[in-house]
């Protein structure tokens, strides 16, 4: 019994100086723990290289997006002043015409007989009239009959006037120089004034009409450039001038119609044509950043300033984008560095070591020529 004890006394001690072992063995073969207060990138107090630029003071062109609808510069609907019936038609679909042309006649025979009635009675009247003054200068007219053959010659040259304005309507020229459209009548049809013959566009210039909002009102002015874009020519670029403003704003969409002019000599802008409108307003300095320096969280833009050789993390308020920039309207001032790549390695307060760079293009590079060199090294 006395063995017994000594020998379950003597493997006790053996597994507890085994498991000893066992535990530190693990313990000296487990990987050691990243330190929390490291700095990103690197061992602790070693600086973290990132890529910055200056905040910059920089022209920026004014510009808007706006939808617009293409007019002619003249435009109408040939229609008669009377009703009556077409004997003639002088117009081709599409051709060009000029003003004063001929398009369409009206019958006018019964016109032109009242118009030789009229001119008959006028002469008769001239006549009488003439004779008259001779009688009156010798007084075997009365003054009260001389009235009235002047009053007679008055009414018949009236009559003639009058008969002719009606010849003159049964001719329909063109009121200025342009294109025809589709025919709608024919020789022998009857027209009365509500009906279309056919219609007259001059579309040497386009008008293109388009809505700005309120807020741009300031700095609207006639002749500014603007450049439009239509899906039926997709390569092309339309450039023109703002020439009017509208004197009122729409009360619904607090907004003003501006109408710009571009050149259409070719004929290849048709009114009626949706286009986009890029409205190019005055240049006017603003503070730019390269756009890849922004670091948005939720509705918040935030950017990692250097001051110290430290990263200062500072709220910003963004304005307008253009390719690779973004202007800051609050938050830092022109001169400050803020960093343009590495925002994802640093915090605030991280000590960092800057690499100047000059915008988006510079940056790019710069980070491009560092990875090769850690990759060849």
């Amino acid at each position: 019994m006395v063995v017994n004890l000594r020998s379950i006394a003597v493997g006790a001690a053996l597994l507890i100086a085994l498991t000893g072992i066992g535990w530190f063995a693990v313990s000296d073969g487990e990987a050691p723990r990243p330190d929390p207060l490291a700095a990103p990138g690197g061992g602790p107090g070693v600086p973290v290289s990132v890529l910055v630029a200056s905040a910059k003071l920089q022209p920026f062109a004014q510009d808007m997006e706006a939808i617009g609808t293409a007019r002619a510069n003249e435009a109408l609907d040939v229609t008669a002043k009377v009703s009556n019936r077409v004997v003639a038609i002088h117009f081709r679909e599409g051709q060009q015409v000029k003003a004063g042309d001929v398009l369409v006649e009206l019958d006018s025979q019964q016109v032109r007989a009242n118009l030789a009635e009229a001119e008959a009675a006028l002469a008769d009247s001239r006549s009488q009239y003439d004779r008259s003054r001779e009688l009156y200068a010798t007084k075997a007219l009365s003054e009260a009959q001389m009235d009235q053959l002047q009053a007679s010659l008055k009414m018949n040259e009236a009559r003639v006037a009058g008969a002719r304005s009606q010849l003159n309507d049964t001719i329909i020229r063109a009121p200025f120089s342009g294109r025809v459209g589709l025919r709608n009548v024919s020789v022998g049809s009857y027209v009365s004034p509500t009906t279309v013959i056919t219609t007259l566009d001059d579309t040497s210039i386009i008008k293109l009409d388009f809505s700005v909002p309120e807020v741009f009102l300031s700095t609207l002015k006639e002749g500014l450039s603007i450049n439009a874009r239509t899906t039926a020519y997709s390569d092309a670029l339309f450039s023109g001038k703002v020439s009017s403003i509208d004197s009122r704003l729409d009360p619904i969409s607090r907004a003003v119609v501006v109408r710009a002019s571009i050149e259409n000599r070719d004929g290849r802008l048709k009114p009626g044509m949706l286009m986009t409108v890029n409205l190019m307003r005055a240049e006017a300095p603003a503070l730019l950043i390269p756009e890849q320096a922004l670091v948005p969280e939720g509705d918040r833009k935030f950017v990692f300033g250097v001051r110290d050789d430290k990263a200062v993390r500072l709220e910003v308020k963004t304005g307008r984008r253009r390719p690779g920039a973004v202007e800051v309207l609050d938050g830092i001032s022109e001169g400050d560095v803020v960093v343009v790549e590495g925002t994802q390695k640093i915090r605030d307060g991280v000590s960092v070591k800057p690499i100047p760079g000059e915008g988006e293009g510079a940056a790019t590079s710069a980070v491009a020529d560092s990875s090769g060199a850690r990759s060849r090294a």
